[in-house]
C-alpha cells in the first residue's frame, strides 16, 4: 500500500520560492513601521513649544527671559497683558500654556489641544512654583468630553477609519479587479461612506469621543476615507499586489505618526512635524479639534488638506483609467496578432479574457488547452497581507 502523496522535489523547491518570496512585505513592513514608530515616537522632546507668561511687568519680562534661556531651545516663552489675552491664544492654538505668577499662581492649558503638550507643560511650570514655594492650579480652558478624557480617542477613531478604508482597497481592487474602473471608483465612494458612518457610531453613540458635532466630524471622516480608497484603487493598477504595502507607508507608516494625535508636531523630530502641516491623518485629527473643541479655528485650512487628498485620488483614478485603457488596446492587438498566426500555421493562439475590463489572460497552446493566470491565488494573498496596527 502507498503511504499517500508526496511532492516531487521540484514543486517543492518552487513552492518554497514562492513563500520566500512572499517574506519581503511582512519583513518591509516590520522595518517602516518600527523606524516610523519609533523614529517619531520614541523620545518625545519639546522644541519650541509656545507658552505665555502673564503680566506687563519687569518681573513677569524677567521670569520669561529666565525660562527662555533655561530651556535651550524647548520652549518659545512670551508674555501677554492678562488672562484674557493668555485663553485667546490658547482657544487659537497660538500657545499651549499659560502661566500667571504670585502667590497663588495659575497654569491655563487646553487639553483638547493636546494632553502630552499640556503635561509637559505642567511639569515646567509646577517646577517654576515649587521654586517660590507655592502650589499651582491648573485650569483647563478647552476641556475634551467626558468619553475621551486623555484627548487621544480621535486618534485612535483615525486609526479605525484608516485601516477600514485601506482594507477595503485590497477588496476592491483585488477581488474586484475584473471590474471597470468606473464600478471600481462608485465602489471606493460607497465603502468610504459605510466606513464613516462607522467611525460616527464609534465617536459618538458608542464610546462618547465628541459630544457635540457629529455631523462635521462624520464628513470629515467620508472626505478621509475617500481619499484614501480613490488613491489605493488608482495605485492598484500600477502597484499590483504592493499597493498594501505602499498604502501602509502612506496612511500608517507617514500618516499616523505625523498626525498629532499622541505627541504634536512641537514633541517630535523635524521630520515627522515638517509632514503634519500637509498629511491627511493631521488633517483629520486637528480639523475635528477645531470643528468640536475650538470653535472652528483654522478649520478651512484643515478641511482644505483633505480635500487636496480627495482630489490627488481623482487624478489617480484617471491614470489608472488611461493606462488601463492602454494595455485593453495592446492585449487587443497581441490577441489579433495571435490570431492570425495560430490560423496561418496551426500551432496555436492567445486568447484575452475580461472583455473590456480584462486583467485575465489565457494562452492557448499548441495542443490546444488554455492556461489561464492563477487570479484567485493572487487576490488571496493580497488580501491576506492587509494588516492592521
Amino acid at each position: 500500500m502507498s503511504a499517500g502523496p508526496s511532492a516531487a522535489p521540484g514543486s517543492t523547491a518552487t513552492a518554497l520560492r514562492h513563500v520566500l518570496g512572499h517574506f519581503v512585505t511582512p519583513l518591509l513592513m516590520c522595518i517602516g513601521m518600527g523606524l516610523a514608530y519609533l523614529g517619531a515616537f520614541h523620545a518625545p522632546e519639546p522644541h519650541d513649544l509656545r507658552v505665555d507668561v502673564v503680566g506687563s511687568g519687569p518681573s513677569a519680562q524677567v521670569l520669561a527671559q529666565t525660562l527662555q534661556d533655561r530651556s535651550n531651545g524647548a520652549l518659545s516663552v512670551r508674555t501677554v497683558p492678562d488672562r484674557a489675552a493668555a485663553v485667546n491664544h490658547l482657544r487659537t492654538q497660538a500657545s499651549y500654556g499659560a502661566y500667571l505668577p504670585g502667590k497663588q499662581p495659575e497654569l491655563l492649558v487646553a487639553g483638547a489641544s493636546s494632553d502630552t503638550s499640556a503635561t509637559v507643560v505642567e511639569k515646567v511650570f509646577t517646577k517654576v512654583a515649587a521654586e517660590k514655594g507655592h502650589p499651582l492650579k491648573v485650569t483647563d480652558t478647552a476641556p475634551t468630553a467626558d468619553g475621551d478624557p486623555t484627548g487621544q480617542g480621535i486618534f485612535f477613531l483615525l486609526v479605525a477609519v484608516s485601516i477600514g478604508s485601506y482594507a477595503s482597497v485590497a477588496v476592491i481592487g483585488g477581488a474586484g479587479a475584473v471590474l471597470a474602473l468606473r464600478i471600481r471608483a462608485v465602489l471606493a465612494v460607497a465603502a468610504s461612506l459605510v466606513v464613516s458612518v462607522i467611525g460616527v457610531v464609534f465617536a459618538g453613540p458608542l464610546f462618547g469621543l465628541v459630544d457635540h458635532g457629529l455631523g462635521g466630524l462624520w464628513a470629515m471622516a467620508w472626505l478621509y476615507s475617500a481619499g484614501i480608497l480613490l488613491i489605493g484603487v488608482g495605485l492598484h493598477t500600477f502597484l499590483k499586489r504592493w499597493t498594501t504595502l505602499g498604502l501602509m507607508v502612506l496612511f500608517v507608516m507617514l500618516n499616523f505618526t505625523s498626525s498629532g494625535g499622541i505627541f504634536r508636531p512641537e514633541l517630535q523630530p523635524g521630520f515627522f512635524a515638517s509632514l503634519h502641516s500637509f498629511w491627511n491623518g493631521a488633517g483629520f485629527v486637528e480639523g475635528v479639534r477645531s470643528h468640536v473643541y475650538f470653535g472652528g479655528h483654522a478649520l478651512g485650512g484643515h478641511v482644505l488638506v483633505l480635500v487636496l487628498w480627495f482630489v490627488a485620488g481623482l487624478a489617480l483614478m484617471g491614470l489608472a483609467g488611461l493606462s488601463e485603457s492602454k494595455r485593453r488596446k495592446a492585449a487587443a492587438h497581441a490577441a489579433a496578432v495571435g490570431t492570425v498566426a495560430g490560423t496561418g500555421t496551426g500551432a496555436g493562439a492567445v486568447e484575452t479574457g475580461g472583455g473590456t475590463h480584462g486583467p485575465k489572460h489565457a494562452v492557448r497552446t499548441g495542443a490546444g488547452a488554455p492556461i489561464e493566470a492563477d487570479a484567485e491565488g493572487e487576490i488571496e494573498e493580497e488580501m491576506e497581507e492587509v494588516v492592521g496596527v
